[in-house]
């Protein structure tokens, strides 16, 4: 992906700001970049930047470091990033180097990576706070009590080494909690996107097909438009439906399968999340009828507690009442609700949460609970709702017409000051609207 392409460079200069407004002139901030990932010997997996450095910098390369110093007379944001280098830039593509930090992402000054060692102990040197990832990148987490063990052992001669350690993501990761109107462009992009190629995968299986086939046709669809895959899609066929995190995605599809796709596309970092159940011949049977139907009121159920003010799990809660209460309707349950729903007897046919935050991640960072509680929704939070039954072959005491049948449906959800917004529309969702698609093909 073309990193360097991303909107304004004011809107992670304007984080910094606001992070460092939080924390305070004591403070100092320490974010390294994420590093190259080997895949096989001397090959390399595509470069994915750290989100929590991106949030801060919109930087796309490797070798960086982001030194945030409050109050600094001589600069406050600071990056360590590699020199300009001719010979390498020939093999691996320009770098911005230490004056191109400066005037393309807007920093108050860069140094090169390679006199870290000599800079990074000066700006530690006053400061109290050290914000940090601590147990992300062991050789890192050395390297930074190496930085300050060195101003400790200035400690006679008047240096005053900081003397608290907090986790950074405790304050960076409430900012990236709450989505800002660029955000939800570059959201709504990668969500138009992964719905568009959804309608192509329904349009493209069939029975006979392998089911890499249709996973081909989501990732040419990515690429085609400047996205890539946000995880490694789920394309899964008949009873690999019921195979919660399924990625082998090469069985042949058959009549009377139905096929799931949970398949996201990443735009400019940020990642979308899509879940669609459909039959592969293009007509959902009795029992998968039933079952979806199911999971889509599950669903409806979910979206109505979407509501700021409402607390997070109020959307879970409602979704299991309602695929409990079905479940018994259907015979596959037995007793009354209020047990069921005491004793997590529907765990069986659906063991998952409803929904996770979603921004730069997938499961995107942001805490579930304040004080104990489940945080209410609040405007600008983008979460998923993605209710799902999965009744595996071999279920003990289930009809066998009911057996093998796994459906999920999951929808990008953006809280709004007066409701919700589901991002990922562009897809059908309803029996009708889905067979009506299908019979276009």
């Amino acid at each position: 992906m073309n990193q360097s392409t991303t909107p304004a460079m004011t809107e992670p200069a304007r984080r910094r700001k606001q992070l460092m407004r939080i924390l305070g002139d004591d403070a100092i901030v320490v974010l390294p970049a994420a590093p190259p990932r080997i895949r096989s010997n001397d090959t390399h997996y595509g470069y994915r930047q750290d989100s929590d450095f991106w949030y801060l910098t919109g930087f796309p390369e490797p070798e960086a470091v982001l030194v945030l110093v409050p109050g600094r007379a001589h600069g406050q944001a600071l990056l360590f990033c590699r020199d300009r280098d001719p010979a390498r830039e020939a093999w691996d593509g320009p770098r911005a180097g230490t004056e191109g930090a400066v005037a393309g992402f807007g920093f108050d000054d860069a140094y090169p990576i390679a006199d870290i060692d000599e800079i990074l102990p000066g700006l530690l040197e006053g400061r109290t706070r050290v914000h940090y990832h601590f147990g992300r990148d062991t050789a890192f987490d050395l390297k930074l009590i190496g930085w300050v063990n060195h101003v400790r052992a200035q400690v006679k001669q008047g240096a005053r080494p900081p003397h608290e350690f907090l986790e950074l993501g405790h304050l960076l990761h409430e900012l990236r909690l709450f989505k800002s109107r660029d955000e939800l462009r570059l959201m709504r992009r990668a969500a138009e996107i992964a719905a568009q190629a959804h309608v192509i995968a329904m349009r493209t299986a069939k029975p006979g097909m392998f089911e890499y086939e249709v996973e081909a046709a989501i990732l040419h669809h990515f690429r085609r438009h400047d996205a890539q895959l946000a995880y490694e899609s789920i394309v899964g066929a008949g009873a690999n439906a019921c195979v919660l995190h399924y990625v082998a995605n090469d069985a042949l599809m058959k009549d009377g399968d139905l096929l799931l796709i949970d398949a996201g596309a990443e735009y400019r970092n940020y990642a979308s999340d899509i879940t669609r159940t459909f039959p592969v011949n293009g007509r959902y049977s009795k029992e998968q009828r039933a079952i979806y139907q199911l999971v889509l009121d599950a669903q409806k159920a979910a979206l109505a507690q979407a509501l700021p003010g409402r607390p997070y799990d109020a959307g879970h809660n409602a979704a299991v009442a309602t695929l409990t209460e079905g479940l018994l309707k259907l015979g596959l349950l037995k007793g009354t609700l209020e047990k069921n729903l005491e004793s997590g007897d529907y765990k069986r046919f659906y063991m998952h949460k409803t929904g996770h935050w979603l921004g730069l991640d997938v499961h995107d960072v942001g805490e579930y609970r304040l004080a104990g509680e489940f945080r209410q929704l609040e405007p600008g939070m983008v979460f998923t709702i993605e209710p799902g039954l999965y009744i595996a072959p071999g279920s003990k005491g289930v009809p066998s017409r009911w057996q093998g049948i796994g459906v999920r449906i999951e929808d990008d959800v953006l809280v709004t000051k007066t409701g919700h917004e589901v991002i990922t529309d562009g897809v059908p969702r309803e029996v009708d609207e889905i067979e009506a698609l299908l019979a276009e093909r």
